[in-house]
């Protein structure tokens, strides 16, 4: 395995401080058991450069990522700093349509969560009925299911369906969060996470849910600006990072 100094010495300090942010971002969704084996991805756009990301080296889990390990790649899923690891091209596919349509995706932030795949495959979706939900659905869009995204034709429909919007439903599918920072993007997936967990066990309990007011969830967008003080995932993330490096500090290697 190449050691932390061989990938270190080849990258700006910018870039390498996104690795271990995004490294930590991996290790934070295992920790809070959003992640699916080695399938999914974190994708986050390596600063100053032309359209350069870091993704997961494919095989690994995602407690197993480590700053050095990240791959970095064009648009088209190919390699553009030398390593010794793959990734899956296919498993690109979203990221890098997203990626390439939003210039405020920093992160693109994909999981497989077995209560974010079960809202995603009920008709209504996201239902007002929580805190977390009414900040979510202020900035939400969905994506009907099309198979496995490994084709370049669904590119289009994903960035025509997902629009300007922050959080992204994908049907029978999944969840995905876009934000300008790491931090940004594990905070909202936090809180999509969240208001689907909320939302299935409300349902399980058979009793008539109470909806949030469409007056105060039309007013939530405004809202989630002065609960964060407008710091979004900043405010959190450094207080996660301190809690992994208790757990485990190899994430920084």
């Amino acid at each position: 395995m190449a050691g932390m100094s061989d990938v270190k010495s080849k990258v700006s300090e910018a870039e390498w401080n996104l690795r271990v942010d995004l490294a930590a971002c991996y290790r934070l969704v295992a920790h809070y058991g959003w992640d699916d084996l080695i399938f999914t991805h974190i994708s986050a756009r390596v600063p100053e450069s032309d359209h350069h990301f870091l993704i997961n080296p494919y095989g690994m889990t995602f407690d197993e990522v480590t700053a050095s390990s990240l791959v970095k790649v064009d648009l088209e899923g190919r390699k553009v700093l030398d390593s010794r690891y793959e990734i899956n091209p296919a498993g690109f596919t979203i990221h890098s349509a997203i990626h390439g349509a939003r210039e405020d995706a920093t992160c693109v932030l994909h999981t497989h969560s077995i209560n974010g795949v079960a809202v995603s495959a009920t008709k209504q979706g996201v239902l007002p009925i929580s805190q977390q939900s009414i900040f979510v659905l202020a900035s939400l869009a969905y994506h009907d299911y099309e198979g496995v995204a490994l084709l370049e034709g669904e590119k289009p429909r994903l960035v025509r369906d997902l629009g300007d919007k922050s959080f992204f439903m994908l049907r029978n599918h999944g969840l995905l969060t876009i934000g300008s920072s790491i931090a940004d993007a594990f905070l909202l997936m936090y809180i999509f996470e969240a208001a689907c967990t909320i939302q299935l066990r409300a349902q399980a309990t058979q009793a008539e849910l109470i909806p949030v007011d469409q007056k105060i969830v039309a007013g939530a967008q405004m809202m989630a600006k002065q609960v964060t003080r407008s710091a979004g995932g900043g405010l959190a993330w450094p207080a996660l990072l301190r809690k992994l490096d208790r757990i485990d500090r190899s994430y920084r290697e």
